[in-house]
């Protein structure tokens, strides 16, 4: 017995000195194709106090002097830097591309946070500060605003909001009425588990009932990610466990510490409590209607996290000066991170250049 729990005791000692060692809490510099690191090049992790809590992101940047892109995460509270370690983007190599982590999200995560601050208002006035600062230190009078799910939310509203600040606002797998956007998934896995013949799994969702009147059930939300995951219509194509395609690659970052990877977790659940009623409920279609900058969305043809049909119909409805719609054909609800060059060649060719001959077969 004394033998066992020595090694036992032995193993969890070394386990935690890997997860340590593994866990420094910084990003890794930019590194050329021979192994150097990129002279001149940015990758570092701030904190900055924004609406009077501090706020943390990670900057990385061949060239400082490129155009400034800041990326709104999902979620609400899912940050998503470790995303561009299993899907590199090389963005960096054109931008310099800011992964902010949100109020209550990852690096920003705080039990000190006022619960009362977790509104979506609080939220765009941060983003729009976020903005200013990035502005002011990098001398550019505008920069360009990406959303990705819960961060299209976000993002298309302080763009309308305060179009001043962007270049243009960039939505990828872009929220339009969430609800509506689970009742047609629910719907499509339930077809989509009976042609497969997973019958278990027919019941289970027919058991997890979801509408326009009622919301999600909890069975629901249980059975959601895993059954999205599975058809392969979920984050990402190929992604086909949470645990492996989220957990896992969050664990082995080497960008946060140990408590921060903890906190990527809690702050998850904590921003749920106070976002996703709103996230959920609000029918964005009715909420903004016009903008004044290019508007561009990325969509995924698989993607039932944020259904594709609305999104086409959201934008469709939206009056502004410069529109281009993508549909990513072998994309969920992550093209940039799928479909990484078809994505940059969409940054570099029409929305850097502001291009107003947007074909829809691009």
């Amino acid at each position: 017995m004394i033998a066992t729990l020595l090694g036992l005791t032995a193993t969890l000692l070394v386990l935690g000195a890997l997860v340590v060692a593994i866990s420094p809490g910084r990003p890794s510099p930019l590194i050329n194709a021979d192994g150097t690191v990129v002279a001149g090049s940015l990758s570092e992790r701030v904190v900055v106090s924004i609406g009077g809590t501090p706020q943390g992101m990670f900057i990385q940047s061949a060239d400082p002097s490129n155009p400034v892109l800041l990326f709104l995460h999902g979620g609400p509270g899912m940050p998503e830097f470790f995303m561009n370690a299993a899907y590199p983007t090389e963005l960096a190599q054109h931008f310099t591309v800011v992964w902010w982590e949100q109020r209550g999200a990852g690096m920003s995560f705080s039990t000190d946070i006022p619960p009362e601050s977790m509104t979506l208002e609080q939220f765009i006035t941060d983003t729009v500060e976020v903005a200013d600062y990035l502005r002011g230190r990098f001398g550019q009078n505008k920069i360009y605003l990406l959303g990705h799910s819960w961060g299209s939310f976000l993002g298309i509203q302080v763009a309308a909001r305060a179009p001043d600040r962007f270049h243009a606002y960039i939505g990828m797998g872009q929220v339009t009425y969430q609800l509506q956007s689970e009742v047609l998934a629910h719907q499509f896995m339930i077809d989509a588990y009976r042609d497969l013949g997973d019958l278990q799994m027919v019941r289970n969702l027919e058991a997890a009932p979801v509408s326009l009147t009622d919301g999600l059930s909890p069975d629901y939300l249980r059975l959601r990610d895993g059954a999205m995951h599975g058809l392969g219509v979920g984050t990402t194509r190929d992604m086909r466990s949470v645990i492996w395609g989220i957990f896992v690659p969050v664990c082995i970052s080497r960008a946060y510490s140990v408590k921060e990877k903890i906190n990527i977790w809690r702050g998850l659940a904590w921003s749920r409590r106070f976002l996703w009623t709103a996230f959920l409920e609000t029918d964005l279609r009715t909420r903004v209607t016009d903008l004044d900058l290019p508007v561009y969305f990325l969509v995924g043809a698989h993607d039932l996290t944020a259904n594709g049909g609305l999104s086409r119909d959201f934008f469709d409805r939206i009056a502004a000066p410069v529109k281009g719609f993508y549909m990513f054909d072998n994309s969920a609800h992550s093209p940039l991170f799928e479909e990484p060059a078809r994505g940059l060649d969409i940054l570099l060719n029409d929305v850097l250049r502001n291009r107003t001959d947007l074909a829809e077969a691009r």
